[in-house]
């Protein structure tokens, strides 16, 4: 199966070099389809015509963004110099505390392919 993500440009890059191999997500009805093996397609955003296809290979799933940042180096969910709690700034601007509670979230941890 095959989900489309769309990223920003410099977590777009990130994947895109390599660098960056794990996708940290709110584990909602949508993420919850997501399986090892299946094919992520990345969108840049905001024009969404360049993409990059990964495959996933481990699913890494949590009650908080902290926890799944405490197991792996930090550059694995950002890709560039970025403190922790820059990451941790930036995913609950996209996710609030009470959606993590609810859901719980997800690292779906990829390859390039």
């Amino acid at each position: 199966m095959t989900h489309v993500l769309k990223l920003d440009n410099e977590y777009f890059d990130a994947i895109k070099s390599g660098i960056k191999t794990i996708e940290l997500r709110l584990y909602d009805k949508k993420r919850r389809q997501i399986q090892v093996g299946d094919v992520v397609e990345f969108l840049r955003q905001p024009l969404l015509e360049e993409k990059i296809e990964t495959r996933v290979v481990e699913l890494i799933l949590d009650e908080s963004f902290s926890n799944i940042l405490d197991k792996y180096p930090l550059e694995m969910f950002a890709g560039k110099n970025i403190s922790r709690k820059e990451l941790e700034e930036a995913l609950n601007r996209f996710y609030s505390a009470e959606e993590q509670q609810e859901f719980g979230v997800v690292g779906i941890r990829i390859e390039l392919i």
